[in-house]
């Protein structure tokens, strides 16, 4: 059994969804494993990852406009308001979604469905620079 660990550094330019498809499967073919699982995981509270249709940007758009209406700003209810308006409704869209995904690998690729990609969705309207840990075992 093999594993390699890498993190990756994504910037973000405010509110969106951003790809990195292309840098998981850069670092699966570098750790020369055939058969295995990788681990992606997102080291901040404000921010979550997605597997999400890459073909359409309508998509990316409607997600967007979803959870703006789930999770709008301005909720007069919230405590947690020393961060900005935008702080605790980006922590409310976090817990909605994932912070950890699990992508199969097979013949030394991910098996990611046709139209499939992984993003980034950043939560908060300010640019971050968000840190994201992949690890892969197998054989």
């Amino acid at each position: 059994m093999q594993q390699s660990v890498h993190s990756i550094s994504i910037p973000t330019r405010g509110q969106g969804l951003y790809e990195f498809t292309d840098a998981i499967e850069r670092f699966v073919g570098e750790s020369e494993i055939a058969t295995g699982l990788l681990t992606v995981f997102v080291r901040h509270t404000s921010c979550s990852l997605l597997i999400q249709e890459n073909a359409d940007p309508d998509v990316q758009t409607d997600l967007l406009g979803f959870f703006r209406r789930l999770a709008p700003e301005g909720m007069d209810w919230l405590v947690h308001t020393t961060e900005g308006p935008d702080d605790m409704p980006a922590h409310i869209k976090s817990a909605l979604t994932l912070t950890s995904i699990s992508i199969p690998v097979v013949a030394g690729q991910t098996v990611f469905g046709t139209w499939q990609g992984i993003y980034l969705f950043e939560h908060r309207r300010r640019p971050h620079q968000r840190s994201v840990m992949l690890h892969i075992i197998g054989e």
